[in-house]
């Protein structure tokens, strides 16, 4: 197959020879949007001077801070995420940038706010995870007006400035999880969820489609009022506990928040590993055990890489002219333990 040549990369990038040329050699101003438009194309169709471009590009890009303020750094999937978000970063095609990853263990929404304001001294852009609050959203318009733009990630906010939303189509996941619950669950029962707050629109997303999911296609099933966890193992197991004892006749469990530790090891004191279909969300060393072991049946996840390189993208790019925040909505992945 012939090497590609510098007409077929303009071709590929929808700009003229006179601009690869100009980009290649230096020989005159190329806008940057551009520019990474022309770079991506000669990475895409095996350019012989991709690497030459990437470099480039890293080399004139000015010097950025993207922030990223995660949950509980004792949570496997938020390890994974921030890993997975420094990697992106460092691999950005013609961005030169500095990540910088902090956990939070205190999650109520003044620490949060107090957090992301504190981040924002260091930071030009930050992708964060919390709950929709008043004190949230007061924390991101104070961060606009200093010029730095927020990107909620997983869980969408209600704050106007926010610069948009990269996660899952969280209405869509829930139901997805109530036709497995109709299909798999066996004889009509009773069906139970846990959150981690009504303040996670994500995780109320995963809870309005499975209960109109099961209204509208599976009436026997009764869906529980949703157990509150707080994102934590110790309260996610007594609450699973008293789930167990109290519905002799649960069918199915969807751990939608955080918490998934605590509620298997319920499930194992209580006899009851295997003998509920018990759905999670996220795939962590955790809960491929939990599949292979027969305690979960079901893991619905996010494409952490993919959802780290478009969260990235997001952040560092220019943006919508309207200023309407952006959505980034990636497929969701389907776990069972024949799929590992």
């Amino acid at each position: 197959m012939a090497r590609p040549t510098l007409e077929d990369l303009a071709k590929a990038a929808g700009v003229g020879v006179s601009t690869v040329d100009r980009l290649l050699n230096g020989r005159g101003a190329v806008r940057r949007q551009t520019a990474r438009r022309v770079q991506e194309a000669a990475e895409r169709i095996g350019f012989y001077a991709a690497g030459l471009l990437r470099d480039r590009l890293r080399s004139e890009a000015p010097e950025q801070t993207l922030g990223f303020l995660l949950q509980r750094r004792s949570q496997a999937f938020y390890r994974h995420l921030g890993d997975a978000l420094t990697a992106a970063t460092l691999a950005a095609p013609g961005l030169r940038a500095t990540p910088l990853v902090e956990f939070m263990d205190n999650l109520t929404p003044d620490a949060v706010a107090e957090r992301l304001v504190r981040m924002g001294q260091k930071a030009t852009s930050i992708a964060l995870v919390a709950a929709d609050h008043p004190a949230v959203t007061g924390a991101i318009d104070r961060l606009h007006g200093d010029g730095v733009s927020v990107v909620a990630l997983i869980s969408d906010l209600s704050a106007e400035r926010r610069r948009g939303y990269a996660g899952l189509d969280n209405r869509k996941l829930g139901r997805t999880v109530a036709w497995f619950v109709a299909n798999l669950a066996g004889p009509p029962g009773t069906v139970a969820v846990s959150v981690g707050s009504h303040r996670y629109q994500c995780q109320e997303a995963n809870e309005i489609g499975l209960r109109s999911y099961l209204r509208e296609n599976a009436p026997g099933f009764t869906l529980l009022e949703p157990m509150v966890t707080l994102q934590s193992d110790e309260y996610a197991y007594e609450a699973a506990m008293n789930l167990l004892r109290r519905n002799r006749d649960l069918r199915a469990l969807f751990v939608a928040g955080g918490g998934i530790d605590g509620t298997m090891r319920a499930l194992a004191d209580c006899g009851m590993a295997g003998k509920v279909t018990v759905i999670s969300s996220e795939l962590t060393a955790p809960t491929r055990a939990g599949l292979l072991n027969g305690t979960l049946k079901l893991v619905l996840s996010h494409p952490v890489e993919a959802l780290a390189a478009r969260t990235i993208a997001m952040m560092t790019s220019n943006g919508p002219p309207s200023g309407i925040p952006e959505q980034a909505i990636l497929p969701f992945e389907v776990h069972t333990p024949e799929s590992l």
